[in-house]
């Protein structure tokens, strides 16, 4: 059954066109209420679902509009306020509430939002009730009658246990003691957070991108825009400095010489310290666009490594499958399944930084056997869908050219873009110029082949 409305990463798109409308997101919360309440498990209790936001303006009314269809289905309601999302996913396991729902869209712009839904135990809504609640949007909504809607409750606490939760995760025989931090919040959801949890561990912390608007989120703050951090920590003479995202479940770092360091990088060097720790259970998850520099750099370390599609939630499932506990995104998103049940920017930087206490090593250090491969990235705008396009014998003809003139030092990946009439041609080796001459020799036959669909 194909999804209507459920991409990756839940509902998304631009506030005040369909789906994210107050009308549409009161039904899905009406919906998502009564699939919840017809659980076998939720047996004669009413069902409770945290709501948790960023801080998009658009948050209050959508909020407001969830509320009020959970409520209407019979639910109970706990309101969070502003928090990231893996602290929805910890209250919800925390509280033993039925799910946990997330208002934001993670690193887009304020002008976009977004609702994405958690299961009891923290993790990602499984396939099967995401379409159920698909079903029943189908429907027409009819409240419960007074005697059978829920309630709402504010929970006073929530920034408080997440920060508790979050230095949970970082040896309490070690501290950061001696370390300046410059922490970017993106002035999203970590904006009274992040600072609190590496300052409460003993770190010397500046907080930038952390005065919210409402619709400052992520703008030239952040994960996704790093200039304004590592400009921080030169002029600080910081160690470090850490960038979140909007929703805070991303994260890229900052040596103290201002050089960025991706997910790759990051997992790498948490991969490394659990290796030499004994600490290694199985392998590590990356994905279809890990740079072919990590797997390489795994082998040599002799830990097994596998990709997922590109997305977190495919990470995920693969880790699941295989039964390991790190794997992660070149994007920033990293999972460490020991210490959350989903990704989280600040725990992943609290993993970063227990390796390099543990080892006595700044970041540039723990990293510096790893060195990247050059990666070309050409997105070619097609007519159409671009997955036809794989099946064209001009373009495996030019991929196949390529990975033969690459000779094994790099690869060729070919993907059409999920939200974009894009077929996405990378590729990377160890050669930049002969890379940057596969992929503009790969992107220009695409080019010619979509013109003739066109």
């Amino acid at each position: 059954m194909s999804r209507k409305y459920f991409g990756t990463d839940g509902v998304r798109g631009r506030v005040g066109d369909h789906p994210i409308t107050p009308q549409f997101v009161m039904q899905l919360g009406f919906a998502a209420g009564k699939v919840l309440a017809s659980a076998e498990h939720t047996q004669s209790e009413r069902p409770a679902v945290l709501i948790g936001k960023d801080t998009r303006i658009s948050g209050y009314m959508l909020e407001s509009a969830l509320e009020a269809g959970l409520i209407a289905a019979g639910i109970d309601v706990y309101l969070a306020g502003p928090v990231p999302t893996p602290a929805v996913a910890y209250l919800t396991r925390a509280l033993r509430l039925q799910a946990g729902v997330v208002i934001s869209a993670s690193h887009n712009p304020f002008q976009d939002n977004g609702i994405k839904f958690f299961s009891g135990m923290g993790t990602k809504l499984p396939d099967a009730v995401e379409l159920n609640i698909e079903a029943e949007l189908d429907k027409p909504m009819q409240s419960n009658a007074s005697d059978g809607l829920g309630k709402a409750k504010r929970i006073d606490d929530a920034v408080g246990r997440y920060i508790e939760f979050c230095k949970s995760t970082f040896p309490a025989e070690m501290n950061l003691r001696g370390m300046k931090i410059v922490v970017d919040s993106a002035h999203g959801a970590t904006y009274h957070i992040a600072r609190h949890v590496f300052h409460e561990l003993g770190a010397d912390v500046i907080a930038i991108g952390a005065q919210p608007d409402g619709k400052n989120i992520n703008d030239g703050y952040g994960a996704t825009a790093p200039a304004n951090l590592q400009k921080a920590v030169v002029e600080h003479r910081a160690d470090l400095g850490i960038a979140l995202d909007g929703d805070g479940d991303r994260l890229i770092m900052v040596d103290a010489a201002g050089k960025l360091y991706d997910g790759d990088q990051l997992l790498y060097i948490v991969a490394k310290h659990r290796q030499a720790q004994g600490m290694m259970k199985g392998g590590v998850v990356g994905t279809l666009m890990t740079n072919l520099a990590f797997e390489h750099a795994m082998q040599k370390l002799g830990i097994p490594f596998a990709r997922a599609k590109v997305g977190d939630r495919y990470v995920m499932e693969l880790l699941q499958e295989k039964g390991w506990q790190i794997g992660g995104e070149n994007s920033g998103h990293i999972i460490c399944l020991d210490k959350h049940s989903t990704g989280d920017g600040i725990v992943s930087a609290l993993q970063v930084l227990h390796a390099l206490r543990a080892q006595q090593q700044s970041l540039a250090m723990a990293a510096a056997e790893l060195v990247m491969y050059p990666q070309v990235l050409i997105n070619v705008r097609v007519t159409g869908k671009a997955a036809p396009l794989l099946d064209r014998a001009e373009v495996k003809s030019a991929a196949a050219s390529a990975e033969a003139d690459l000779n094994g030092k790099g690869r060729v990946l070919l993907r059409p873009s999920g939200t974009e009439p894009l077929l996405r041609v990378m590729v990377e080796g160890e050669d930049g110029a002969l890379v940057r001459q596969c992929a503009e020799r790969i992107a220009e036959v695409v080019r010619g082949v979509a013109n003739q669909n066109g």
